[in-house]
């Protein structure tokens, strides 16, 4: 029987690997295509029918039987030639949407993605079936996106709320948001929300105009909009329902006030250098990116616009803003509640921030729209909510007309805010590791104190920044950002993953200083749990294979080659360009936890099964993000692994040791390809292991043991 060579053996196993990739390519994608009028006829039957494109508006008329305005169920039209948004891709998502007359969504549907936590991932149905709320859901009202929400928070809310997808959240925030754009968008165009708010060319600030004034100077010049609502009149809101004289203090002082808010624009210089102060007013601005717009709500009387449960930073509950009959965006923006102004009354202050897909006007009629709710009974109470529409118009003086607003990037800023607990656990780790690689001769001194934080710190990899944080870098970021150089040009979808980014600038950084390992052996999830499995076999007495030098050399240009075929159909726009990202098993192992059809599974346990036999074989000849990294460690600056005259010749021990093969018979270390282990550091301090000095200490006594006593 033949008895294959280890060699031998593990060119079999990567051929099989790379048999098994391209099987894995060959698996169809649930892709679709834009589609045509013939196409939408097919999903709209009969009695349904569908109208000629609009010549000047890429949407389509929906009839309830034949073409004809009495007939019109509504519009129909792709978020793709409306508000395409990159996903992580670097490829806008489209999506098919129908909205009603009324602005109501009939449908939203999946044209096409390349949105890599789907594409053979969780796969599509996740995908729909969030995509199914949209169904219903009314245009006029606020959309919020969210997972967790109990009941009665949804009850009492001005806003609709749909349920996320874990492990997909950057993804659905992006399609929401090209949704909502996109639909906003038909509204004014076609649904007769036009108004001053479909303008192009939204109102600024007038940064030149200003003036010092009182705080009732701001009042009677109206910069400051005071609204009032009396008991009485939220008496008569609730009229005819089972909440109807619920309110005892309404009813035994009607003529007071139930809320009094004052509402003011704190980008216009004279109410917001006098409301908040220069330096303030300065933050404010400098934090807003161009063509966001701000409405400071002052709140006091008896109803809170904040509520007992209020999050600094969220979308209110309490409290929205419609123009022209459509919900405007707003977020609060956590922004300092102290207004140092005299005679403010007292305060419950709110910054609220309008992104500029919005098309909100500040020098144009508006509506601040308080949602109040009443409760009838304790347990299980029945919740019955009203909204208040509220007038507001700021002087028109104070604003002058801009240049078309961009895109927002609210949508990620949302993201950023949510993720901030995330980012301070990984800054804290990312500054230890610094300091770590910095001190590494004080570290590697002590043996187990120096294993167990590098196990410890692998396993925070692992668990943290890999399955918890959903942080794994991937070749898929650099597919994205090629498509994206070469058509939108937009780079914004690498803001809707916070943690992700963090890693990525953190690692630029330390190519300057450290090269590639950085990342390769201490921040990537799946490198750390091959050298998590690899202490298992070494605790097994797996024997290692050594592969031979000539053959080593080669297998390690696999990984640039890799990376070299990804790049060039990523630069062509070819959707093949995903397909052999799935090289990486990251998507499998990290994002997924496993749970994925069985060929992906298969692959990745096989890497695995081979890294208890060869050290970590794939990060070292197949990983194009590794070979990325390579590249990028060329930037290095340091030799920073100490090296004595005696390294290589004669001692060989640090290489013999090194289980990257980055060490050469020089004793010179390669490091395109070390992996900072610092096992060879923690050798060369060493005195008793460190061969050169070892034999330092013997040499006095051979050279005494001569001399005559």
């Amino acid at each position: 029987m033949r008895r294959w060579s280890p060699a031998g053996l593990l060119t079999a196993l990567s051929v099989c690997l790379l048999a098994a990739l391209a099987m894995l390519c060959m698996l169809p994608s649930a892709i679709a295509q834009t589609l045509s009028r013939e196409d939408l006829a097919r999903l709209f039957p009969a009695p349904m029918s569908i109208g000629e494109r609009d010549a000047n508006f890429p949407v389509y008329p929906l009839f309830n039987g034949g073409a004809g305005e009495a007939n019109l169920a509504g519009w129909i039209f792709e978020t793709g030639d409306l508000a395409p948004i990159p996903g992580f891709s670097g490829t806008p998502p489209n999506m098919l949407v129908s909205l009603a007359p009324d602005g109501t969504f009939l449908e939203v549907r999946i044209l096409s993605h390349h949105e890599p936590v789907f594409l053979d991932g969780l796969g599509q149905e996740p995908l729909v079936k969030f995509l199914e709320q949209y169904r219903g859901k009314q245009l006029g009202k606020s959309i919020k996106v969210g997972s967790n929400i109990n009941s009665a928070e949804k009850a009492s809310s001005s806003a609709q709320y749909i349920d996320g997808v874990a492990k997909a959240t950057a993804s659905v925030l992006i399609m929401n948001q090209s949704i909502l754009s996109s639909a906003i968008k038909v509204a004014r165009a076609k649904l007769g929300y036009a108004g001053s708010s479909a303008s192009a060319n939204p109102a600024k600030p007038d940064v030149e105009k200003f003036g010092q004034q009182t705080w009732q100077g701001l009042i009677d010049s109206g910069l400051v909009v005071p609204l009032t609502l009396s008991n009485a009149e939220a008496e008569k809101a609730f009229a005819g329902t089972i909440a109807e004289g619920l309110d005892e203090e309404a009813l035994a002082r009607p003529g007071d006030a139930f809320f009094k808010l004052y509402v003011a624009d704190p980008l216009v210089p004279t109410v917001g250098r006098n409301l908040l102060g220069d330096a303030a007013y300065k933050k404010l601005v400098s934090d807003l990116p161009d063509g966001q717009s701000t409405v400071l709500i002052i709140s006091a009387g008896r109803w809170s616009a904040m509520g007992e449960d209020w999050t600094p930073g969220s979308v209110p509950d309490r409290l929205a803003v419609k123009q022209s009959g459509l919900p405007i965006v707003v977020r609060d923006m956590a922004f300092s509640r102290t207004l140092p102004l005299k005679d403010v009354p007292s305060q419950e202050v709110m910054i609220l921030k309008i992104p500029a897909q919005a098309g909100f006007d500040p020098a144009s009629a508006f509506d601040v729209v308080p949602h109040i709710t009443r409760k009838k009974g304790i347990i299980y109470p029945d919740l019955v909510s009203v909204d208040v529409p509220m007038p507001v118009n700021w002087p028109q003086d104070y604003y002058v007309r801009a240049a078309a607003a961009e895109v927002s990037a609210e949508g990620w800023r949302a993201v950023w805010q949510a993720r901030a607990a995330d980012l301070i656990i990984i800054g804290a780790a990312l500054v230890m590791l610094s300091l770590a690689l910095i001190f590494q001769r004080q570290l590697t001194r002590h043996e187990g104190l120096f294993t167990a934080f590098r196990l410890a710190f692998l396993a925070f990899t692992l668990g943290f920044i890999g399955w918890y944080a959903q942080a794994q870098l991937s070749i898929v970021t650099l597919i994205g950002a090629v498509k994206a150089a070469v058509t939108t040009r937009d780079f914004a979808f690498l803001l809707w993953d916070p943690p992700s980014l963090v890693l990525w600038v953190f690692t630029l950084a330390t190519f300057i200083v450290w090269g590639r390992g950085t990342f390769c052996g201490w921040l990537c999830p799946f490198g750390a749990l091959q050298e998590l499995f690899a202490e298992i076999s070494r605790g097994l007495n797996i024997r290692q294979w050594r592969v031979a030098p000539e053959l080593d050399v080669h297998l390690r240009k696999l990984k640039y080659v890799s990376l070299a075929v990804i790049i060039a159909a990523a630069a062509s726009q070819s959707a093949m360009a995903e397909k052999l990202a799935e090289i990486e098993p990251f998507k499998t192992s990290i994002t997924l936890y496993f749970v994925r059809s069985a060929p992906f599974v298969i692959y990745a346990l096989l890497l695995i099964g081979l890294n208890l036999f060869v050290y970590k074989a794939f990060c070292r000849y197949l990983c194009p993000l590794g070979a990325l990294m390579a590249i990028g460690g060329k930037l290095r600056i340091l030799d920073w692994i100490p090296r004595r005259a005696e390294c290589g010749s004669p001692c060989q021990l640090c290489k013999v040791k090194c289980r990257y093969g980055a060490i050469e018979k020089s004793g010179a270390i390669q490091y395109d390809e070390c992996f900072q282990c610092l096992d060879c550091v923690k050798i060369f301090f060493d005195p008793k292991e460190c061969v050169p000095q070892v034999l330092a200490v013997k040499r006095p006594k051979v050279e005494l043991a001569g001399v005559p006593a």
